[in-house]
């Protein structure tokens, strides 16, 4: 009976393990691509020599979309983190572990 119950606790311990770091790679990559897009949106701002409207709609979708792609990443996040509050395990794992 006991090695049930270690095996359950084993099991819930490594799926907040694994839910902290999908939370933590999740803002990373939001973070990266909002990195990106502001690069892209930087090329659009930034006067050039020859100004070629194909270059200005492609650097402005590429903007858009990576901006897009960082708000889901790191609303994939947040919904990590607040799976993570609602156990007292992911609590304890957060409170126990350093933020990258």
């Amino acid at each position: 009976m006991w090695r049930k119950i270690e095996n359950v606790e084993v099991n819930i311990t490594l799926k907040v393990k694994e839910l902290f770091e999908k939370m933590v790679d999740y803002r990373l990559y939001g973070i990266v691509l909002l990195a990106v897009s502001v690069f892209f949106y930087l090329s659009l701002i930034i006067p050039t020599v020859l100004p070629e409207l194909v270059e200005k709609y492609i650097a402005a979708g590429a903007s858009f979309g990576l901006l897009l792609c960082s708000i889901f990443f790191l609303s994939l996040s947040k919904r990590c983190r607040t799976k993570l509050n609602e156990t007292d395990e992911g609590q304890e794992y957060m409170i126990n572990r350093k933020r990258p």
